[in-house]
């Protein structure tokens, strides 16, 4: 068999192959795409049908991670990585409440788990959650249509299996450009996440689709987090009097955010230490006047090479994202609120993966692209929460000292109103 060669049947647009597998107990499913490619499979997890944009992501590993982070909300992932649920689905490495992702991929689901931390396979549970899958299909050459062709809607059932009725119906079905999806995301209500002791700041998370991870790396370094829902005023963040304020990760299209735009843009007029992630870099390009773009097929995996421009440093990183800022390389922008400049960029394409402003020397605010808090790894980023933990006590003012009073000097003498002369 040649490497590219498909193990089991394939469709294309012109020709229908007949489905061959040896899971007889799983029903026969169909991934179609938009332009009408379609791939032959069964169903894993949860059948029924479902749509959603198809998205590949490079990780070999964290695929709880994965499907628990808001940020795939609307998205179909297909896995890159050719053997996934081997470590089974524990209680412990969930991102947020639920699985988001629209629907899931893969080529070779593992029969069963294998884990101390496991307490139930990976397809039992995307079945006690509604999500639909397929397995069986050759992932390699699904990846490489989506990156030459990019992103695009796609649909999975195990219900109509005629390509010709799935691609009416996916073509039929919401583009991600234009979505807003933060507020489908978001917490319904305020929470704390406590600092460990002894508390040092007090910071307002905005969820945008926050991970669970980001309140807990940020609870470590003594800070309480107020995470508030998407849509919160300025007003209900200054009641909380924060030393910095935080945009999180999240899904959609960030055009089509205008609110939380304008609410940064609030924060940055009152000189509130500001630090975002993903969704939140892009909301921040916005704030200072860049505008945003959709990539071809995104950067989705766990491997990503990114450059610190200032001082030449590359880190691996995690990321998940289909938008991006588009700002200048390699110069200074005057914005309403100080200097803007780029300060990381991806070795791979070039796309801005990091902003920062100043206000003459001093950072006032920052962000970046990818995921410092990604709990499957890697960890290389993660020293840009204690950099937000040092730009909140640099923005501290300064306690008033005041020199003691020297006794009056009594060449000088006294004067009848008993100041000092």
């Amino acid at each position: 068999m040649t490497p590219d060669q498909p193990t089991i049947a394939e469709h294309d647009p012109t020709t229908t192959h007949s489905l061959a597998t040896s899971s007889d107990h799983r029903r026969p499913a169909l991934l179609v795409l938009e332009d009408g490619r379609a791939f032959s499979g069964v169903s894993f997890g949860a059948t029924g049908e479902t749509t959603g944009e198809a998205v590949f992501a490079t990780g070999m590993s964290g695929y709880q991670e994965t499907l628990t982070d808001p940020s795939y909300q609307g998205q179909i992932v297909v896995a890159t990585a050719p053997h996934i649920g081997n470590t089974g689905w524990n209680d412990e490495d969930d991102e947020s409440r639920r699985i988001w992702v629209a629907g899931y991929v893969v080529r070779d689901p593992s029969p069963r788990p294998s884990n101390w931390r496991s307490r139930r396979s990976l397809d039992a549970e995307l079945v006690a959650q509604g999500i639909v899958g397929i397995a069986g299909i050759d992932t390699r050459a699904l990846t490489r249509h989506l990156r030459e062709l990019g992103a695009m809607r796609s649909i999975i059932s195990t219900d109509d299996l005629d390509v010709a009725s799935l691609t009416e119906k996916v073509r039929r079905s919401p583009t991600m450009t234009g979505a807003y999806l933060a507020g489908e995301v978001t917490t319904a209500k305020p929470y704390v996440v406590p600092a460990a002791e002894p508390r040092q700041f007090t910071v307002v998370a905005v969820d945008l689709g926050l991970k669970a991870m980001t309140p807990t790396l940020m609870s470590q370094r003594h800070i309480d987090v107020h995470v508030v829902p998407a849509g919160a005023t300025i007003e209900q963040i200054e009641q909380i009097a924060p030393d910095g304020v935080f945009f999180s990760n999240g899904p959609g299209d960030p055009a089509a955010d205008d609110a939380s735009v304008e609410l940064l843009r609030q924060v940055l007029a009152r000189r509130i230490p500001f630090f975002g992630i993903c969704y939140g870099n892009q909301i921040f390009g916005r704030a200072l006047g860049f505008g945003t773009y959709k990539l071809r097929y995104g950067h989705r995996g766990v491997n990503q090479p990114v450059q610190e421009v200032a001082g030449g440093t590359v880190e691996i990183t995690a990321h998940n994202h289909g938008f991006a800022v588009d700002a200048p390389l390699g110069r200074d922008l005057e914005t309403d609120f100080g200097t803007a400049r780029v300060s990381h960029i991806c070795l791979n394409d070039d796309v801005v993966e990091g902003l920062e402003l100043r206000d003459g020397d001093r950072l006032v605010a920052f962000s970046v692209q990818y995921h410092p808090e990604a709990a499957a790894g890697p960890h290389d980023a993660a020293h840009l929460f204690d950099r937000f933990t040092a730009l909140m006590a640099a923005a501290r003012p300064r306690p008033q000292t005041t020199p003691p009073a020297e006794p009056p000097d009594e060449a000088d003498g006294i004067a009848s109103t008993g100041e000092v002369r």
